[in-house]
C-alpha cells in the first residue's frame, strides 16, 4: 500500500462522538495558538537573533562560551541561528509566508556552517539539518503555488547538503555507529577538533538519522547520506538482544556492546523505534517496518504496563530497571497511533494527562505513583504530539480540551514578558532563563494543527510526514531514486517473519463502535492516578532508654548540653559551613554508662535526621510582584517546619520586604518601625532559625526570608533546604520563614537596591498573576486548564522518600553522622546521576571515605553528628556585596541538566 494512503487513512478516519467544542471555540483557540507563537518568534528575532537561542528571563540570546556552560544540553548550540532554522517550516504551517521568506533570506545570508564548534551529531541533524530540508520542503511547494518564494534556486537544500558532509565524519567507526558530537570545521580526528575520543552513544542518537539523511539524498541524488544512515540502524539491529528484541540504552561505537542494558521507550532510545516507523512511511522499505513490529510486539509484552510504560533489563526483560518514567516518553502514544494501536495509546495519553493536570506540566521524570522525581520541564512538545495523533484518529473533543490545557498552562505558568520560560520546578512555578528551539518547531504546529481545520493549512499536512523534530519532509520522497549502496547488514527472511502482524489499515469505525469506548478507557486510570498517594509512615518513637540528654532536646549552644555530651565522650568541632560536627569516642567518655548513654543520643540523632527525611516538605515559591516583575519571577524557597503552613494558606503572605537589623537576626532587632507589617530578609547564621523567626516576629513581621551566606549557592546545584527547629516547641512562631540560596536572595536584594520597594509573594507554589493584581482572594490552587485539575489533591506534589537505613560496618572506634537542621528537599533532581539526591545522615569510617552506615547494635561506635546550628561570624560591612544587576544575576543561574543526560550516565 502506497504510504502516502497509510497515513491518510489512519489520521482520517474519525468518530463520531460529538462535537463538543463549537467551531467558534476552536477557531478562538487557533488563533491562541498563532499569536503565542509571535509571541515567542517575535521575542526570538527582536533580543535573541542571531544568538542560537532565546533567553527570555534576561531578553537575551544564548551564545555559547559567553554563557555559563550547561554541560551536554549546549552541545545542540552550533552558533548557527539554532531557533531560526529549527522554525522555518512552522513559519509556512501557520501561514506566516512573508515570514517564512524574510527567515530564508535571514539564514541564506547571516548563517555560517563552518564554525570551529564541537556539536551533537543527534542534535544538529534533526535540529538544523532537518530544519533546512523542511524549509526547503516547504518552499519548493510555494514556488509550485506560483506566489510566492519564486526567486529561490534550492539555496536551503545546498546548505543542507553542506552540513551533511560536516556531519559525514562522525560515522567513520567500524561500526557504522556516529560518534556523538564532531566539529563543525574539522570533522572528529586530530587534536583541533576537541572531540573523537567518545566510545558510547545513546541508541537514539545513533538511530534518528535515517529521515534526515534520506531525504538529503534523495533531494539531491547523492546516495552516500542514507547509506550511512542505514549501516547505522542495521548495526543497531544486529546488535538487538535476540531473545526479547529489544535494544539497551548505551552502545560502544566501536566494539557494539551494550553499555547500559536497560530499555525503554523514553530517553536514550525513543526516536530509534519512532524512526523505524517512519523510514517506512517515507521511504516505502518494507523492512523497516517488519523491524518495528518485532520491537514493538517486545515492548508490549515486557515494558508496557497499561497505562504505565516501564524500563526492563534487556536480558532480563521481566526484571524492571526502574520505578519511574521520563517526560520523553509522552510522545510514544502518538506513534502507536501511526501503528494503528489505539487502545494502549488512549491509556497511556489518559496517565499523562492526570500527571499534567496535577503537576500543570509533565516533570522530566515522576514515579510509578505519579509523584514528581525530576521536577523541571523544558517546555517539551510530545504530549502535545500525541494529543493531536489521537485527535486525529479518535474525533474525540476530549483531546480538543486536553489540547486546551496545554495552552493555559503555558500561558498561566510559562508566559514571561519576552517569550516563554522553561519550569525549573513545576511544584513551585519558578522558571529557567531557556526557551530551546523545539518549542518552536514542534509544540505550536502540534497545537495549530489541533485546532484547525483543512481550510486553514496553506497545504495537505497528509502529504508529509512529521520528523522527530515535527519537521516537515514530502512522502514524495518515496518514489525518488533510492541510493544505489545496499544495507551492510542482510537480515534473514525468517528472522524478520511477522506473519502475526496486521498489515491493514485500522478503521477507527470498528475500533469504537460504542462512542463511549473511549471515556470507558480513561475513566479507570483517572481514578487510579488520583488516588496513589501514600501517606509517609508516622513518626515512632525511639524505643531504647532515656539517656540524661535526648537528641530531640538538644541545641549547640546551650553549655549544660555540651557539658553533659563531653561526659559521654561527644565533641564538637565546627565546620567552615556553619555546621558542628559531634564526635563521639567511646574511651573518651567518664564511665562505661555514660559511653553507653552517648552511643543511644547519637543512634536518637540517626533516627531524629530520619524522621525528618520522612516528614519533607515541597519546595515553597517566593513570588516577585511589584514594578517591574509582577509576579513573572518566581524563586524556589526552602520552607522550614515550623510558623504558618503555607500550602494552608489560600492566599499566601503579602508584603514588602526589608533588612532586619542585625541582618543576622540573632537579637532583638532595632529597626523595629520598618520591619512591622513587612517582610523580613536575614542572613543565615549565629544562631537557629527558630530564634531569628522569634524576633522578627517580636519586632512585628509578617513573614521571613533567610538568605544563604554561602557566596555562590544557588537551588541549581544543591538540594533544597528545610529549616527544622530549635529541639524545643515552636508553637509560638506563627509567621511563615522561608530559605533562600545566595544567587536566589542575591536578585531579591538586588532588586531591593534597585527599586527601594519590594513586594513579595510568600505561597506554597507561583500563584496566577490575573488574579494577584485584580485584587482578589487567591485560590488554594492555580487556575487550570479544566475543573478536573481543581480537584486534584495537593499532596501529590512530591516523591515519597524512603528513610536511610544503618546496616552494621564492623568493629569500629569512631564513625560520623552528618544531620543539618536545614535538610535537604528529597524531591530536587540530583546533579549526578547514578547518585541520589543529598540525604540528611552519611557515615564513614574514621571520618574518612568510602562512606558506611552506622549500626545501633555495634558495641563500640563512635558517632560524629553534624547539625546546622547556624554558629557563624556575621560577616563586616554592607550586607549587600553583591554589584551585579538583575539580569546579570538571573543570567548567572546556572540550569539544570536534562533528563536526557542524567540518563545517560545513569548506573543500573
Amino acid at each position: 500500500m502506497p504510504p502516502a494512503l497509510f497515513l491518510s487513512l489512519l489520521l482520517g478516519a474519525l468518530c463520531s462522538l460529538g462535537e463538543a467544542m463549537s467551531r467558534e471555540e476552536r477557531h478562538k483557540l487557533r488563533n491562541q495558538v498563532v499569536e503565542m507563537f509571535d509571541h515567542a518568534y517575535q521575542n526570538y528575532m527582536d533580543h535573541a537573533y542571531p544568538a542560537d537561542e532565546l533567553m527570555p528571563l534576561t531578553c537575551r540570546g544564548r551564545v555559547r562560551g559567553l554563557e555559563p556552560s550547561r554541560g551536554d544540553v549546549d552541545d545542540a548550540l552550533g552558533k548557527f541561528s539554532l531557533t531560526l532554522i529549527d522554525t522555518l517550516d512552522t513559519l509556512v504551517l501557520l501561514n506566516k509566508t512573508t515570514e517564512f521568506e524574510d527567515a530564508v533570506r535571514r539564514v541564506l545570508s547571516d548563517v555560517r556552517l563552518d564554525n570551529d564548534i564541537v556539536v551533537s551529531v543527534f542534535e544538529t541533524n534533526i535540529r538544523v539539518l532537518g530544519g533546512l530540508l523542511g524549509g526547503h520542503s516547504m518552499a519548493v511547494m510555494l514556488k509550485e503555488g506560483g506566489q510566492h518564494m519564486l526567486w529561490y534556486q534550492d539555496e536551503l537544500l545546498h546548505m543542507a547538503k553542506d552540513l551533511g558532509i560536516r556531519l559525514l565524519p562522525a560515522f567513520n567507526t567500524s561500526s557504522g555507529l556516529p560518534y556523538p558530537r564532531v566539529n563543525l570545521k574539522h570533522g572528529v580526528r586530530g587534536p583541533e577538533t576537541r572531540t573523537g575520543t567518545e566510545t558510547d552513544t545513546c541508541t537514539a542518537c545513533a538511530g534518528t538519522i535515517i529521515l534526515e539523511f534520506a531525504a538529503l539524498s534523495r533531494f539531491t541524488g547523492d546516495p552516500v547520506f542514507e547509506a550511512h544512515a542505514r549501516r547505522a540502524m542495521d548495526f543497531l539491529w544486529e546488535k538487538r538482544q535476540r531473545n526479547s528484541n529489544l535494544v539497551g540504552t548505551t552502545i560502544n561505537i566501536h566494539s557494539g556492546e551494550w553499555v547500559r542494558r536497560d530499555s525503554g521507550v523514553g530517553a536514550g532510545i525513543d526516536s530509534y523505534y519512532e524512526y523505524l516507523l517512519k523510514a517506512y512511511i517515507l521511504l516505502g522499505d518494507d523492512l523497516f517496518l517488519q523491524r518495528f513490529n518485532i520491537h514493538y510486539a517486545s515492548i508490549m509484552k515486557y515494558i508496557s504496563q497499561p497505562p504505565l510504560l516501564l524500563d526492563v533489563h534487556i536480558h532480563k526483560p521481566l526484571l524492571p530497571a526502574r520505578t519511574w518514567m521520563d517526560s520523553l516518553l509522552a510522545f510514544f502514544p502518538g506513534l502507536q497511533v501511526l501503528k494503528g494501536d489505539i487502545r494502549p495509546a488512549i491509556e497511556t495519553h489518559e496517565m499523562l494527562y492526570q500527571v499534567t493536570k496535577k503537576h500543570n506540566f509533565l516533570p522530566e521524570a515522576f514515579t510509578t505513583d505519579f509523584r514528581v522525581h525530576w521536577a523541571q520541564h523544558p517546555l517539551r512538545p510530545e504530549f502535545a504530539e500525541s494529543t493531536y495523533f489521537l485527535y486525529k484518529a479518535t474525533g474525540d473533543p476530549y483531546y480538543l480540551e486536553a489540547g486546551r490545557t496545554i495552552l493555559d498552562n503555558l500561558n498561566h505558568f510559562a508566559r514571561v514578558p519576552c517569550g516563554f520560560a522553561a519550569m525549573k520546578d513545576v511544584r513551585t512555578g519558578s522558571h529557567e532563563d531557556r526557551m530551546d528551539s523545539f518549542f518552536l518547531a514542534e509544540m505550536f504546529k502540534y497545537l495549530f494543527l489541533l485546532f484547525a481545520d483543512a481550510e486553514d493549512l496553506p497545504f495537505d499536512v497528509e502529504d508529509y510526514i512529521f520528523t522527530t523534530e515535527a519537521h516537515l519532509l514530502p512522502l514524495s520522497l518515496s518514489t525518488a531514486p533510492c541510493p544505489s549502496a545496499s544495507p551492510a547488514n542482510k537480515t534473514s527472511e525468517e528472522e524478520l517473519d511477522d506473519s502475526n502482524f496486521d498489515w491493514t489499515c485500522p478503521n477507527t469505525h470498528l475500533l469504537f463502535p460504542d462512542p463511549a469506548f473511549p471515556r470507558n478507557l480513561r475513566e479507570p486510570i483517572r481514578s487510579a492516578v488520583d488516588k496513589s498517594c501514600p501517606r509517609p509512615a508516622p513518626y515512632r518513637e525511639p524505643g531504647i532508654g532515656r539517656p540524661p540528654l535526648r537528641a530531640q532536646d538538644f541545641m549547640a549552644n546551650n553549655p549544660e548540653h555540651l557539658e553533659l555530651l563531653r561526659r559521654m565522650g561527644v565533641s564538637l568541632i565546627h565546620l567552615k559551613d556553619g555546621r558542628v560536627q559531634l564526635v563521639q569516642h567511646a574511651t573518651q567518655a567518664v564511665s562505661a554508662v555514660a559511653a553507653e548513654d552517648g552511643m543511644r543520643f547519637m543512634q536518637e540523632m540517626m533516627e531524629l535526621s530520619s524522621q525528618q527525611q520522612k516528614e519533607q516538605l515541597p519546595p515553597r515559591a517566593i513570588q516577585i510582584i511589584s514594578h517591574p516583575f509582577f509576579g513573572r519571577v518566581v524563586l524556589t524557597a526552602g520552607p522550614a517546619q515550623f510558623g504558618t503552613d503555607l500550602s494552608k494558606s489560600s492566599t499566601g503572605v503579602r508584603g514588602f520586604v526589608t533588612v532586619a537589623e542585625p541582618y543576622s537576626g540573632c537579637s532583638e532587632l532595632t529597626n523595629t518601625e520598618y520591619v512591622q507589617g513587612h517582610i523580613a530578609l536575614l542572613q543565615r547564621g549565629q544562631c537557629m532559625f527558630a530564634e531569628k523567626a522569634r524576633h522578627i516576629q517580636k519586632a512585628g513581621a509578617i513573614g521571613g526570608i533567610v538568605i544563604d551566606d554561602n557566596e555562590g549557592s544557588s537551588s541549581d546545584t544543591a538540594p533544597l533546604f528545610q529549616m527544622a527547629g530549635d529541639g524545643r516547641s515552636t508553637d509560638d512562631i506563627t509567621l511563615p520563614l522561608l530559605f533562600l540560596f545566595h544567587k536566589e536572595g542575591n536578585i531579591l536584594l538586588e532588586a531591593l537596591k534597585e527599586y527601594r520597594e519590594v513586594e513579595v509573594l510568600l505561597s506554597d507554589k507561583a500563584r496566577d498573576r490575573a488574579a494577584i493584581f485584580k485584587g482578589k482572594p487567591l485560590p488554594g490552587n492555580l487556575i487550570e486548564g479544566s475543573v478536573e485539575t481543581q480537584e486534584v489533591e495537593e499532596n501529590c506534589l512530591t516523591e515519597a522518600t524512603t528513610p536511610t537505613s544503618f546496616e552494621p560496618i564492623g568493629q569500629s572506634q569512631m564513625s560520623t553522622l552528618e544531620l543539618d537542621e536545614s535538610t535537604p528537599e528529597e524531591a530536587s533532581p540530583s546533579k549526578e546521576e547514578g547518585r541520589p539526591a543529598d540525604e540528611d545522615i552519611h557515615t564513614a569510617e574514621d571520618g574518612n571515605p568510602p562512606e558506611k552506615k552506622v549500626s545501633p547494635t555495634e558495641a563500640e561506635p563512635g558517632s560524629v553528628v553534624e547539625r546546622d546550628c547556624e554558629k557563624r561570624e556575621e560577616p563586616e560591612g554592607d550586607s549587600d556585596s553583591s554589584s551585579q544587576s538583575v539580569d546579570e544575576l538571573l543570567a548567572d543561574w546556572r540550569e539544570d541538566l536534562e533528563a536526557f543526560q542524567q540518563m545517560e550516565k545513569d548506573e543500573l
